[in-house]
Formats: C-alpha cells, structure tokens, sequence
C-alpha cells in the first residue's frame, strides 16, 4: 500500500511506494524529506543502539520507560508535575522533560537510538513556529470550549465527526480564531501555530516544527483515510496555523539537536520519532498486534478498543477509529466499570469475596451495572435505569452478579463493534485495576468466549518505547545503503 505523510500546503499527501508487507501496528517509511529548503545528509548510525525511550505526559505527572530490543523493561522512571498555586501547563511538562532525561543517567545512554513520546488527545496549544514559545497557554484534554466555537465546527464539519466534541483539538482552534487569538500573535509577528502537548515536547529535541501524527491530529480534523486534511478544513482561515507534516505514529521525524543532545547527554544520532495519544500508547504497550485482538481498560469505567481491519465511526454510539499501519484501533466507552464495584465494597472486600466466587458457573442475576441513569455505549440510552435488583442475601453471589454484569455488558460492546463492521473477536488483553481480578477474568472469558490475559505492560510509556524502537528499526531498514539522519546533532531530518 502506499504509505503517506500529510503535507499541509496542498492539502494532499506525498507518497512512497513500499514493498507489500503485512503492518498492523504503525508502522510508517519515509524517504528523506527537505524542511524549508534545508537537508543534511549523514553517515549510517551506529550498530550497538539498543535501547529505547518513551515519554508519556499524563495530568499528574510524566513518566519515562527505557526498554531493551524487543520489548524488555531496563528502566523506569516517574516525574510529578511541580506543586503550588495555579500551574503553568507549559512549564511543567517542559521542566519535567528535561529531569526526566536527565534521570537516565542510570542507564548507557550512548545505546538509546530512538525516543518517542505521548500525550493527552486533544490537549494543544499555539506556539511561535521559529522559537517553540508558547503564544497562547495550554488547552488540556478535558477543556469544553465556548457553545459557539463548538456550533462553528459543527457549521464547517461532516455530521457526527469527532472533531465536533466540545473539548477536540479543532473547536480549541475554532476558539482562538473566534476571540482573535492567533490573528493577534500574527501581528506581533510571531508566527503562531497549533501544536499539540506530545508534538510540542518532540520539537523541543528535534527542533522542527509544525510535525504531528494520525492519532494526535485526529480530532483536529486530520483524515488518517487519505492521510491528510480534508477540503472542508483547508478552506478555513486559520488552516495555515495546523500542523503541516503529520506522520505515522513511531516515524522518525528527525535526529535530535546539537542543543539539546548537550543538555541531555543522549546521543547526536538519537532519532525523535512521531508520537500518540496516551490511550493508544497503552493499547500498544499491551503488545496487541493482529486484527481481531483487544485491549479492554477496567478502571472507573469499561473501555473497549478493538484492532479492526475495518474503520467504524458512529457518532451515536461515540465510536471513532485511529489508524495504526494498516488496521485502525476502533473504540467505544461504556459509563459502568469499577465505580459501581466501589460503590458497594472496599479494595479489600472485593478481594475476599472473590476469592469465593465459582467463576466457572453462571451468575443467574440479570444486571446492567451503572452508578446512575445514562448510557451510550453499546446502548445508546441517556435514561437507561441501572439494573443490580434483586439482590441476594450473600455479598459474594451480589458481587458475582456484577462482575457477569459487567462482562456482558463488554460482550455486548464487542459484539456491537462487529455488528458496525469490525473484525470479530479472538483475543481481550486486560488494563486498569479490573485485571488483577483473577474470578473476573475467568467471568469474562466465559461470557466472551475468547481468551482474556492481563496487559504485560500497563504503562502508555511503554507503547511510547515500541514506537521509538519500530520507527528506528523501520529508519535503519530504509537507510541500510545509503545514509541516517545527522549524527552531530542539529535537528536533520528525513
């Protein structure tokens, strides 16, 4: 297939023929592009890089996973974010950057090749594109935007795009543009542009700018499809403020720089790959590979995300798909999960009793566990009634009937997805606190019919690791004859 990296200026992509080959997990080649005009050539990287680095940037604090070719943890690091008063957003992931390379001191540092790094979806900002300041503070993830900035996207946007939830990267835009924003920093000649959290900290080691990837440029807009921009984005006014080269998830967009190699003593050949959203980082860390395979998150709430050959996008039922390589992650929320556990039982109540359940045989209790009325996902009802009566006189046979709750519920999330379109199920791999639960396990792999494992690695920063592993590998198989990326430093880029 033709793999492709969005060029912004025409609003198209510009394609590499590949050898056909099976990808399902992002994997992205490239030939050595020019940045304005400016390239460098280098001598072929060295041969005893073998590890790599990846940096996830949550909303308490980031965290660092150094690993071994072929996955193997060697080290792991954490860095909260600076306490006291009203946080610059900004600051502190920069500030937690920079301890966090600076903490792999404990390791060779003369081995790292590759780093890449995750974000939170849709957390953005607008930045001078020649110095990397910020222009205009941090929008985080969470951060509902103006009704009228939201009702201009749904103007401009196909019905039900994802790009038109009021807290996507695009109504954030939509909403500098409305109050004038980036028009003002284009007077004062500082030449704004969006850059989201993960592609911000990324230029700061390579120093390019105006470089994204599929999964954080999706609810920008970007249509990993083609790959590219749509037309009905590009005719707005502020298009010349998005992200011109969006690339695969694990490309390497460019060695790091002479500055910023001094600072943090990491090698001048490192290359600084494209990153992900902290979710899909996850779901990668899970070491999820081939259509049909899932990853479910049992925290507060049931997360569901399925490598699909098919993309499925429902508004209604809140499904949208991210292309990884060849598949596309296909996901969808339930609101019942772990909370309604809490609700009735402690940590340790829950362990007790169950230790006591017969996994093994069917709950005869018929409930839709949820903590209030309301669900969209695999039914679409915003006054659906939770459903946990009657109930029985023994804790354990309650607790037993929602956990099965709970797992059909997950079955029926499956089941919808493939009822959309998606590949059917052969395997679920667990994250969050639900995948200790040993009898729930059990639960779940009866009801669903499918193996059900615990995820190896639960931490995003770990897919972040892979992805810096695959884009140097992928670097290093296209580059076997001819040249790198510059090994001095100084931000040479493909």
């Amino acid at each position: 297939m033709n793999l492709q990296t969005c060029d912004l200026e025409h609003g198209t992509a510009n394609t590499k023929q590949l050898p056909r080959r099976t990808r399902t997990l992002p994997e992205q080649a490239r030939s050595r592009r020019q940045h304005g005009g400016f390239h460098r050539s280098v001598p072929t990287c060295r041969c005893h890089q073998d590890l790599f680095v990846g940096l996830d940037f949550g909303t308490s604090g980031a965290r660092a996973h150094v690993i071994q070719n072929g996955g193997k943890l060697e080290a792991d690091f954490r860095q909260e974010y600076k306490e006291g008063g009203e946080l610059d957003w900004a600051d502190a992931w920069q500030t937690a950057l920079w301890q966090l390379l600076k903490r792999l001191d404990s390791v060779d540092k003369s081995r790292i090749g590759a780093l890449a790094i995750d974000g939170t979806s849709s957390t953005c900002m607008l930045v001078n594109q020649d110095t990397l300041e910020v222009v205009s503070a941090p929008q985080l993830y969470n951060a509902t935007q103006l009704t009228s900035s939201v009702q201009a996207v749904k103007e401009i946007a196909p019905p039900g795009h994802t790009a038109t939830a009021s807290t996507s990267a695009l109504c954030k835009m939509m909403t500098w543009h409305n109050t004038g924003t980036w028009q003002k920093a284009e007077v004062e000649r500082k030449r704004p542009c969006l850059l989201h959290q993960a592609d911000w900290l990324a230029a700061l080691l390579h120093g390019q700018t105006r470089h994204s990837d599929w999964n954080n440029a999706l609810k920008l807009g970007f249509d990993p499809a083609l790959p590219g921009y749509p037309p009905w984005l590009m005719s707005q006014p502020y298009a010349g403020m998005l992200p011109r080269h969006v690339h695969a998830p694990g490309e390497a967009i460019a060695t790091i720089t002479a500055e910023a190699a001094a600072r943090t003593g990491l090698p001048a050949d490192c290359l600084i790959c494209a990153g992900t959203t902290d979710s899909n980082a996850a779901f990668i860390a899970a070491g999820v590979t081939q259509p049909g395979e899932a990853v479910t998150s049992l925290g507060s709430t049931l997360a569901v995300k399925l490598l699909s050959e098919t993309r499925v996008d429902r508004a209604e039922y809140g499904i949208y798909s991210h292309r990884l390589g060849d598949a596309w992650l296909v996901g969808g929320a339930s609101n019942t999960g772990g909370a309604v556990l809490k609700q009735f039982f402690s940590s340790a109540k829950l362990k007790e009793l169950s230790a006591r359940i017969d996994a093994s045989s069917p709950s005869p209790l018929q409930y839709y566990p949820l903590t209030c009325p309301g669900e969209r996902f695999p039914i679409n009802d915003p006054a659906l009634e939770p459903c946990m009566e009657p109930r029985p006189q023994g804790d354990a046979d309650f607790l037993h009937g929602l956990l099965e709750g709970i797992a059909r519920v997950e079955a029926q999330a499956y089941g919808r997805l493939e009822e959309l379109g998606a590949t059917h199920l052969t395997k679920v791999v667990t994250a969050g606190g639900g995948a200790a639960n040993e009898a729930w396990t059990n639960i779940r792999s009866r009801v669903l019919g499918v193996p059900v494992i615990a995820s190896p690695h639960g931490e995003a920063a770990h897919g972040a690791a892979l992805l810096a592993q695959q884009g140097f590998h992928e670097h290093r198989r296209l580059h076997a004859h001819t040249t790198c990326l510059n090994p001095r430093g100084g931000g040479g880029i493909l």
